[in-house]
């Protein structure tokens, strides 16, 4: 038993950091979701960058390290909408790119390093 404990520290270490990792995944999904519904309303909305980054904030408050009072313009948490004029379907679209650098976390050499950027981008057209 003695000889297996370091493997079963190294395993949970890793599963630790991977739980971690996909929450913050999940966080980011769910705070470009919830902008991007936002400034698709409308072509005036859908550069409201200020707004999109208070629905981005709501959604990313569980993270550790995303103060409550961010300004989404620096580490840890960048969000950028704009205005796409043609879209995947042809028609106007909002755009909003969130982009997320992790907490540090115990690195697992040639696995997974102790942080990471995470950036997902949302398109959606315009509902008018």
């Amino acid at each position: 038993m003695a000889f297996l404990m370091p493997w079963y520290i190294f395993l949970f270490v890793g599963v630790f950091d991977w739980g971690y990792y996909a929450h913050a995944l999940i966080s980011v999904e769910s705070a470009v979701r919830s902008a991007v519904q936002y400034t698709s309303q409308s072509s005036k909305t859908a550069t409201d960058q200020t707004t999109a980054c208070i629905y981005a904030l709501n959604e990313m408050k569980v993270s550790q390290n995303v103060p409550a009072n961010s300004s989404c313009n620096a580490d840890p948490l960048v969000v950028t909408a704009s205005l796409v004029a043609s879209g995947a379907d042809g028609n106007a679209a909002a755009s909003i790119t969130v982009k997320y650098h992790t907490a540090q976390l115990i690195p697992i050499p040639l696995i997974l390093n102790n942080q990471f950027w995470i950036v997902q981008t949302l398109q959606m057209r315009l509902q008018s």
